[in-house]
């Protein structure tokens, strides 16, 4: 894939609003695959596969489906952790975090991949961005399912504390969910990354509109 190709998704990437993140244990007895059609119906404009306990094999064949389901809806693919697999499956990115390859080496390797970084810190997040991170992950903000054994939260307040240091793009995770997305977006995040709000859902197509709808109407402010 060529330069254009990067330049093209970044292009895309900054135009996102809701970015759902899946979690297959937390689904309510839902796949990862049907979880995704109803975020697809719902009118997102990115996904990330994130599964922490599968086989890199199962994670590979999973990620081939979504890059099929994705592809065709004209969505974003980001694979969590894995720059192998995303560049298997022909995947538009890949979220590092801070345990995972460093992302001067996943640029290296994967020069045309969007590559995003978690950071829980605004030190953390300067060091992303100087080592050729495309966008910046603040979190967790609240205290998530997701995290097990974690009990740093950052609070809304480090999003106006961190962000506008960075020349990047920026998203926001962690435990954000309709009673809390208005802390975040007051403090200027735009692209707010979900998962149980939206796995756990009884109905994930009508959440996934709902949310996009608050997001975008949201007055703005000055954002990257």
């Amino acid at each position: 894939m060529s330069e254009g190709n990067r330049e093209e998704r970044l292009a895309r990437f900054r135009e996102i609003d809701l970015y759902p993140v899946t979690c297959e244990k937390l689904s309510a007895g839902r796949t990862n695959l049907e979880i995704l059609r109803e975020i697809i119906e719902g009118g997102a404009r990115i996904i990330q596969l994130r599964d922490k306990e599968c086989s890199t094999r199962a994670l590979f064949r999973m990620a081939e489906r979504f890059r099929e389901e994705t592809a065709k809806a004209g969505v974003l693919l980001i694979v969590n952790d894995r720059v192998d697999v995303a560049l298997a499956v022909g995947a538009d990115g890949v979220h590092l975090g801070q345990d995972d390859l460093p992302i001067s080496v996943a640029r290296r390797i994967a020069p045309q991949l969007i590559l995003g970084a978690s950071s829980h810190s605004l030190e953390e997040a300067l060091r992303a961005e100087r080592e050729g991170a495309d966008y910046v992950n603040i979190g967790p903000i609240f205290p998530t399912e997701t995290k097990e054994g974690a009990s740093d939260f950052l609070g809304p307040e480090a999003i106006g504390e961190i962000s506008p240091a960075l020349s990047v793009p920026f998203t926001v995770m962690g435990g954000i969910n309709a009673s809390n997305l208005d802390l975040v977006l007051e403090q200027g995040a735009r692209r707010i990354a979900m998962v149980t709000a939206i796995s756990q859902a009884p109905n994930v197509t009508e959440t996934v509109l709902n949310l996009r709808e608050r997001i975008v109407r949201f007055p703005r402010s000055a954002m990257i």
